[in-house]
């Protein structure tokens, strides 16, 4: 599985950690879907995968270039670097186009989806009762999904430990937002916003000089959240890949069935045209550190086809599909 790239084939996998990393901060988008689009998914459980006991060993006994060798450290550095970096610059980005371009950015996203079934799906192979009940499996726990109701936020650490385990699978599992699944935990916003932006500010304060942020009680409380939730999401990431790694080894045609599954079901979440339900108690909006109310779901309608809003959001559909297409051109044309 070991590859060697040159430095353009780098900066392209650097460039598909960028997208990985803002597909995951979005709430119903995949970032594990992004990774199998773009051809990498592999070769990332099977870097998962390899940060195992041997790893750890070859780390202890000082043997740090075999161990890089090992875990396949370039590909790991360059996908997770790009997908660390898109958390403090792509995703900002999107934030701001999510802020004042709500409509157009899930249609985009919606599109996409859809390309990926079929970049995914058309190479399948043979579709028995197995594969199909797998597809089908699939496609009603995504849809399951995006109808449940969201917790409230918990701080407690040993929770927040289970969100960064369960909210990692967006990377690992194609379909699977792991986004989604922290709004539906209560805490998308303490460890994907609050805790993002107090570390954020800390880093940035300390590289300035200023070390009195070290003991600000409220930011220390909020760099041990996203400590424990880092730790909770490396753990995540290795488990649930090696799971992965061995369930895709014995069954793979029924495994990407129900990837396949997960992704449709993932369009219920992503459906562009849905309204915020905020959180409330006792009558009053809940708001986040920076002021913004606390979106609690979606709720879903048609839109209206006489309205040019929905048909420039219909454009953006295709312009989503359109993309995949290109990427699967591209692909084939390279092969």
């Amino acid at each position: 599985m070991l590859v060697e790239r040159t430095f353009l084939q780098k900066l392209i996998l650097f460039l598909k950690g960028l997208a990985m990393g803002a597909a995951n901060k979005v709430p119903g988008v995949s970032g594990g879907t992004v990774s199998f689009v773009f051809g990498f998914y592999e070769e990332l459980i099977y870097s998962f995968r390899k940060v195992n006991l041997k790893a750890f060993r070859l780390l202890l006994n000082g043997r740090f270039k075999s161990f890089y060798s090992y875990i396949n450290g370039s590909f790991l550095l360059l996908v997770m670097g790009g997908s660390v970096f898109s958390y403090f610059s792509i995703s900002l980005i999107l934030d701001y186009f999510l802020d004042n371009f709500e409509l157009y950015v899930w249609s985009w996203f919606f599109g996409m989806i859809i390309g990926s079934i079929y970049y995914i799906g058309k190479d399948f192979g043979e579709w028995n009762f197995k594969n199909i009940l797998s597809l089908v499996i699939g496609a009603s726990i995504g849809i399951g999904i995006s109808f449940l109701t969201p917790a409230t936020e918990n701080d407690n650490l040993w929770f927040v430990f289970v969100c960064g385990i369960i909210g990692v699978s967006g990377m690992t599992l194609p379909g699977l937002s792991g986004s989604f699944i922290l709004i539906l935990l209560g805490n998308y916003v303490l460890l994907l916003v609050d805790s993002v932006n107090v570390l954020f500010s800390v880093v940035t304060s300390v590289l300035s000089g200023d070390f009195t942020v070290l003991s600000d009680p409220i930011k220390i409380r909020y760099l041990k959240i996203i400590s424990v939730f880092t730790a909770g999401s490396t753990f995540g990431l290795v488990s649930i890949s090696h799971v992965l790694g061995y369930v895709l080894k014995r069954w793979n045609q029924i495994v990407n069935a129900v990837i396949i599954g997960f992704i449709t079901g993932s369009l219920g979440i992503v459906w562009p045209w849905k309204k915020a339900v905020f959180l409330q108690e006792n009558g009053d909006f809940l708001i986040d550190k920076k002021g913004n109310k606390i979106v609690e779901n979606y709720e879903r309608f048609v839109p209206d086809f006489s309205n040019l809003e929905t048909w420039t959001a219909v454009f953006y559909i295709v312009l989503g599909i359109l993309l995949i297409l290109v990427i699967d051109f591209y692909g084939r044309k390279k092969k």
